[in-house]
């Protein structure tokens, strides 16, 4: 299962809304990991999601949700096992935007998802993402601890 997995680590709930409160339904989380020294903006439907400050939640990306690995159809199978039955939160995206940064120590680099116009922003060490590539289909996984 860990070549569907592209990325996985706890995060904590730092801040909600660091720019102010835009939409009814979203907020803006933003978070730091605690293996990786990943730090993620992430836009999630509190309505039916609910965050807040302190939370630790484990997030995965992964390729597809097919527990043999093959790639997903889009269509859902009722009865079928999933990568998502082990988690409590599913977005499905693309990566629209990778960039490096060289300046300070070590060289950083930053992925952008959209979910649907919910955003993520994920960045840090760039050997964590050097394996994401642009127009990649993501499945964001969420699950609190």
């Amino acid at each position: 299962m860990s070549s569907i997995i592209l990325f996985e680590d706890i995060f904590v709930v730092d801040k909600l809304d660091p720019d102010g409160k835009k939409f009814d339904k979203v907020t803006r989380i933003e978070a730091r990991s605690q293996n990786c020294d990943m730090f993620m903006h992430l836009d999630v439907n509190t309505e039916i999601y609910p965050m807040h400050v302190g939370d630790k939640f484990t997030m995965a990306l992964a390729h597809t949700l097919n527990l043999d690995g093959t790639p997903d159809t889009g269509f859902y199978t009722p009865g079928r096992k999933s990568l998502a039955d082990k988690y409590e939160y599913v977005m499905h995206g693309k990566l629209y935007k990778i960039s490096d940064d060289a300046s300070g120590k070590g060289l950083k680099a930053e992925i952008y998802v959209s979910y649907g116009g919910l955003l993520m922003l994920l960045r840090g060490e760039a050997s964590h993402v050097a394996h994401f590539e642009l127009d990649q289909r993501l499945f964001l996984l969420m699950r609190k601890l």
